[in-house]
């Protein structure tokens, strides 16, 4: 495993650490001691913003405990499970760091990796992907993963080794930049990269799981392969939708067109020339499937059309997360601040 030394960090340069939660009550006192006593050695500043997901085990009020102990430590709880996406937006929204950090509240990412991924931000990248080398995870989801993996980096042109590692660094602005929702949070870099983001990533340490069980199943890997369709559009044509349907809707178009054309021709030759033995061709199948590429090729184009129009006029910003409360010295002060400040 190749070592990073961190290098002298710029002054007062905060690190916003992200945890989502959800029922990892018996995890979070190690974990909160584990990241604050890497961060203190270091001389990192830091804080720490757990997310409760729609915990039913008391990880709310372990966050409030912590929050109480130590001002560094901020909590927001939702109202029900929203998922790991809606949870990072959440806390990226109330951060205040320069740099943003996301672990799991497992215990499985190590928090001693943590000053290896600030030396590697600042040899001039924006996103540190971790790369979980050697996993310890269950066959049935190492090799799914392996195959997701490989197709993200394909389709994306972004060649990562763990695309689903929820390890990752980030400057603020990445945060700025891109909008997470459904399973979209495993595509940051990617996100990051089709806005010209540097991206590099690290292997790192990868413990069993001590608490608890996994939160994902089969369920994930098929709404990862939606998402990364999502994604390819996204990067892809996201603002420039009418040149994959439109492109689309032109072979449809023309491929219709080239039918019909057919057909006129042969009708002349049969009809008006009589170079042809005259037969019919209302029954031809050429016809219907002429008249359904035609029709095809239309929509396709309109809905083109109309998807430049949502991109142009629409915002779209309507969060997909509702907070029931927040914890925490940093997240008050924030709220009593008045507007404009």
């Amino acid at each position: 495993m190749a070592s990073f030394e961190p290098k002298r960090r710029e002054k007062n340069m905060l690190l916003s650490v992200i945890v989502p939660v959800l029922n990892e009550a018996e995890s979070l006192p190690q974990l909160y001691r584990e990241i604050t006593g890497v961060c203190r050695e270091n001389e990192i500043d830091l804080e720490i913003i757990f997310v409760d997901d729609g915990s039913t085990d008391g990880s709310w009020q372990i966050v409030c405990t912590l929050a109480d102990n130590d001002d560094r430590v901020s909590g927001i709880r939702f109202r029900r499970n929203f998922g790991k996406a809606a949870a990072l937006t959440a806390a990226m929204q109330t951060a205040s760091g320069d740099l943003m950090l996301m672990m799991d509240a497992d215990l499985q990412d190590d928090p001693t990796e943590i000053p290896r991924f600030l030396a590697r931000l600042e040899e001039g990248c924006d996103v540190v992907n971790g790369w979980k080398e050697r996993r310890l995870d269950p066959w049935h989801k190492v090799y799914p993963s392996k195959v997701f993996n490989g197709m993200v980096s394909r389709l994306t042109g972004l060649k990562l080794h763990d695309h689903n590692c929820g390890f990752k660094l980030f400057r603020a602005e990445v945060a700025d930049e891109i909008r997470l929702y459904g399973e979209l949070h495993r595509f940051i870099p990617v996100l990051a990269h089709a806005r010209g983001y540097r991206v590099a990533e690290i292997p790192v340490h990868h413990r069993r799981r001590q608490f608890g069980h996994s939160k994902y199943g089969w369920r994930r890997f098929m709404r990862g392969l939606l998402d990364l369709i999502t994604v390819k559009f996204l990067t892809g044509f996201g603002q420039r939708p009418q040149h994959m349907m439109g492109a689309f809707g032109l072979v449809m178009f023309g491929i219709g067109g080239l039918g019909m054309t057919w057909l006129t021709v042969s009708w002349l030759l049969m009809n008006v020339f009589h170079l042809l033995p005259a037969e019919p061709i209302g029954g031809r199948p050429l016809l219907a499937y002429s008249a359904a590429m035609l029709i095809l090729g239309f929509q396709a184009m309109s809905l083109g059309l109309l998807a430049e129009l949502i991109v142009d006029y629409t915002g779209g910003n309507r969060e997909t997360f509702s907070v029931k409360e927040r914890t925490g010295p940093r997240l008050h002060q924030r709220e009593e601040e008045p507007a404009g400040v």
